[in-house]
């Protein structure tokens, strides 16, 4: 798809359009060492930041009130709705604002930031979310984990990303500082179009957490509309606070969350053979697990496959198209790319 690379530019005399929503739990520590940056970086005549609450009992709402008064709008739930209800909520309550950013609360944004995004959205129709380049916040020249420069996914189902491969992540030196059609943006840091968000369904609560940015993305494709990276913005993303890359509990997420979403997008001629190879690899890693003795996560990873026979029973609607076909990063075999023939940079893959 055609993209305009130089957007236009936001009429200063306009209402803020967007809705910069960063969802906190319990997040004082981390609200008073990113939010300052957010707010300062973020032209008020575009964007408006908001914080939506999931019933904090910390000292993170009067930290905000003392710190920023009227400049951080807060929307205070009653409860903890977790993180794909609670910005279910933040969104449906957005109501006057054309698109939606979901920014972690872990995120340092950078001068124009959003001023760069909505203008690419305002001069791209056809693309109905993107994503800026993401840094690693501890290591400034380096893409970050969570989305690097914009994410696919490989034939077999594993998402990765211009800039991160597996756990390579690559110095960024603006090998991908153009605007790129991908199949995901990261969810550290995704403006989507507010309406397009809604009639998408949303975050799909029962992932908990993992992947839920990319069944997202992959619904809003389906929609007919184009996902794109745009590294014209820049933000740092600390990621990996809750969960460390080997820790069991995001090693049973990743597992169960990667089968329901391609159980819940892969039209019914595709699916099942689909799901037998990528549930036959995960034996694999599931017997290297035992190999080097790591019950743990071999544990998890059959609990996640446990779990996934068992929850997609929920989902009986499938679409007809199958994406992986036309999407050019998903042509990628990124198991033998990475693990045989040792090409550890997307640019080497692709």
């Amino acid at each position: 798809m055609a993209m305009d690379t130089q957007p236009m530019e936001t009429p200063r005399d306009a209402a803020p359009e967007v809705a910069v929503i960063i969802l906190n739990w319990n997040g004082s520590k981390l609200l008073r060492e990113f939010l300052p940056q957010v707010v300062s970086t973020t032209d008020t005549s575009v964007a408006r930041v908001i914080v939506a609450d999931n019933g904090s009992t910390d000292d993170s709402l009067d930290y905000i009130a003392g710190a920023f008064g009227r400049d951080v709008e807060v929307w205070p739930f009653d409860r903890n709705y977790g993180f794909a209800e609670g910005y279910n909520k933040a969104v449906a309550k957005a109501e006057g604002y054309k698109y939606v950013v979901l920014l972690n609360s872990d995120v340092a944004t950078t001068d124009g930031w959003v001023n760069a995004l909505h203008a690419f959205m305002e001069s791209n129709a056809p693309v109905g979310a993107c994503q800026p380049k993401l840094l690693a916040y501890t290591r400034k020249d380096h893409f970050e984990y969570a989305g690097a420069s914009g994410g696919f996914i490989d034939r077999n189902g594993y998402p990765y990303c211009r800039g991160r491969i597996f756990d390579t992540c690559e110095r960024d030196s603006g090998q991908y500082d153009t605007v790129a059609d991908i199949f995901w943006a990261s969810g550290a840091c995704l403006m989507i179009r507010r309406d397009l968000y809604l009639r998408a369904g949303g975050l799909d609560a029962a992932f908990f957490a993992h992947m839920e940015e990319i069944d997202l993305c992959w619904r809003v494709k389906l929609a007919g509309y184009a996902i794109a990276a745009v590294p014209a913005a820049t933000v740092y993303h600390l990621g990996g606070g809750s969960l460390p890359a080997e820790n069991p509990r995001k090693t049973y997420l990743n597992f169960r969350n990667n089968l329901l979403m391609l159980h819940k997008n892969l039209p019914d001629d595709v699916r099942g053979a689909f799901l037998i190879r990528r549930r036959l690899l995960d034996t694999v890693a599931w017997v290297k697990y035992v190999l080097t003795l790591d019950f743990a996560n071999a544990a998890a990873i059959f609990r996640a496959h446990r779990d996934f026979a068992r929850m997609r029973k929920d989902y009986t609607r499938h679409p007809a198209v199958n994406l992986l076909a036309t999407e050019p990063g998903a042509s990628v075999n990124i198991l033998t790319s990475y693990y045989i023939r040792n090409r550890r940079r997307y640019s080497d893959i692709r």
